[in-house]
């Protein structure tokens, strides 16, 4: 876990901390809501990779991306949370063989859904945990001239786990800080499968914005 990952981790944690007891007379989540958020995210690869038969290991750049997210409440406590977004990433091998190899860039769609269990509801500190499925899909693989003529990238579907907390504002409005790590595994053809490779992608994702209550 990154130094980073950690901070956020331990601010996610302490705000849980402020949430005994719920603020008396206070709206706040209920079961029939939606939860519309618009969050900034940052994207952090945690790599792990074997390419063969040249050797190396892969490189993905780290992101910053606009998000959107969906979440209903069918209980008080008991929500699913939708995220949609794409990120488009730089992609390298890095001391292979041939030494540092460009792969270009290439498009992730990482649906994601979570189960998540909401500690305060109506408090106005209210954290959260969840679990899920994220599915991702690899597209636009824009290649430059050089030693790799095409790419193939396998699609994932893998666990997600989450952590973050809502601070309730004026009216109906939250401002949120979230904590992602997204499991994602892709295996990489290259030259028609003369070259491939299994990639760990396993990014944390970190996640701020803002959301309104319906």
């Amino acid at each position: 876990m990154t130094k980073l990952s950690v901070l956020l981790l331990t601010t996610i944690l302490s705000a849980g901390a402020l949430t005994l007891p719920a603020v008396a007379g206070e709206d706040g989540k209920s079961a029939g809501d939606f939860l519309i958020r618009g969050r900034l995210l940052a994207i952090q690869g945690d790599l792990s990779s074997t390419i063969a038969p040249i050797g190396g290991e892969a490189e993905i750049s780290d992101e910053v991306v606009p998000e959107v997210d969906f979440s209903y409440f069918f209980t008080d406590h008991i929500a699913a949370e939708l995220i949609i977004g794409a990120t488009r990433h730089d992609v390298a091998a890095k001391n292979t063989l041939f030494g540092d190899v460009d792969l270009g860039t290439v498009w992730l769609v990482p649906p994601t859904v979570t189960l998540q269990y909401h500690f305060a509801p109506k408090a106005t500190v209210s954290p959260y945990v969840g679990a899920g499925i994220n599915y991702t899909s690899f597209h636009k693989a824009d290649l430059p001239a050089g030693l790799v003529t095409d790419v193939d990238y396998g699609s994932s579907t893998d666990l997600a786990l989450q952590a973050g907390v809502d601070i309730k504002c004026q009216g109906p409005w939250y401002f949120n800080v979230d904590l992602k790590k997204v499991y994602i595994n892709t295996d990489v053809k290259l030259n028609g499968g003369t070259i491939t490779a299994d990639v760990d992608l396993d990014p944390w994702v970190f996640g701020m914005g803002v959301g309104r209550l319906f």
